[in-house]
């Protein structure tokens, strides 16, 4: 007799087919961020990869970030504001060449114009790459090159507010575009 497979449920915020994890299914999720405890779970342990090795945490930040722009939630301040400074340090690293530590600066200053921000209506599709594959990476290379690919994901799904963003990004960070 073949072994069941997984029974697999899907995110609500990146739609990642992820398997039901009864431990993770009774645990928290984010308060603003949309996210199954699966997912949700499942990025707390990418995480303490990264802070356990600096191998994986050379791209901490754009495993943030990615993780943050595919979860928008719904409407609120904090949303928001997150979405809004998570696309932002994305622009930064992926089209301006800011290193990670540079975004993370950046935003810091940023976060100050958050009563500008304004709600971006989420694309359909966040993205052809999720959480998932960063966790399924063998390796610190592996990882590294699954979190770029994912952060470049992420960021071309909103491609349709890529406009507001750079305006943002030029008028509170810098003129890169």
């Amino acid at each position: 007799m073949q072994p069941s497979s997984p029974k697999l449920s899907p995110c609500l915020g990146c739609g990642a087919m992820l398997p039901v994890n009864a431990r993770a299914s009774i645990g928290a999720t984010h308060d603003y961020l949309l996210a199954s405890a699966e997912c949700w779970a499942t990025f707390g342990e990418v995480l303490a990869r990264e802070y356990s090795n600096a191998a994986y945490a050379k791209v901490h930040r754009l495993t943030v970030d990615a993780y943050a722009v595919q979860h928008p939630g719904h409407p609120s301040p904090q949303s928001i504001q997150s979405v809004t400074l998570h696309l932002i340090s994305l622009c930064l690293v992926l089209e301006c060449g800011f290193d990670m530590d540079q975004a993370t600066r950046t935003m810091q200053r940023l976060a100050r114009h958050k009563s500008d921000f304004v709600w971006l209506t989420p694309p359909n599709s966040l993205g052809d790459k999720t959480i998932l594959d960063v966790w399924q990476a063998p390796d610190a290379i592996a990882h590294v090159k699954a979190v770029e690919e994912w952060a470049q994901s992420a960021w071309s799904a909103w491609e349709s507010h890529h406009p507001q963003v750079r305006q943002w990004t030029l008028d509170w960070a810098l003129n890169c575009a």
